[in-house]
């Protein structure tokens, strides 16, 4: 049977929901959904880009957290709330992922869980550790 680890990020609404920042089970790593939200700030108000950097830095450590890294992701899903922001968002995408290049998919949705957040992101990573 495969070893689950469930990653915390420490944010209340994890226990109060239900699930985890992100789940190593062998070497596949799945990350929630993720928000530029810190404690009860957004951070990066009004600002694709700067929320997209704040989002893939969490990712980044819930990946470390893991046992692994950016380098490892296979796949990002984005939601936006605008989709004429994709290039600010795709910008501060290509400052991580432009070398590793992973699947990713791009999708306006109608809202977020606060209304002054315009991304979020989901990754899966795949690490040659068990």
């Amino acid at each position: 049977m495969l070893k689950r680890i469930c990653i915390s990020s420490g944010a209340v609404w994890e226990d109060k929901v239900g699930y985890s920042r992100a789940v190593r089970v062998g070497n596949i790593i799945e990350v929630s959904g993720t928000t530029a939200i810190e404690g009860e700030k957004v951070i990066g108000k009004g600002d694709p880009f700067l929320q997209t950097k704040t989002i893939i830095e969490k990712i980044k450590a819930a990946l470390l957290k893991a046992g692994s890294s950016l380098e490892d992701v296979t796949m990002v899903r984005i939601y936006v709330t605008d989709i004429n922001n994709w290039e600010e968002i795709g910008k501060a995408l290509s400052e991580y992922f432009q070398k590793i290049k992973p699947a990713a998919t791009l999708v306006q949705v109608s809202a977020l869980i606060d209304p002054d957040l315009l991304v979020e992101i989901e990754a899966k990573a795949i690490t040659s550790d068990n």
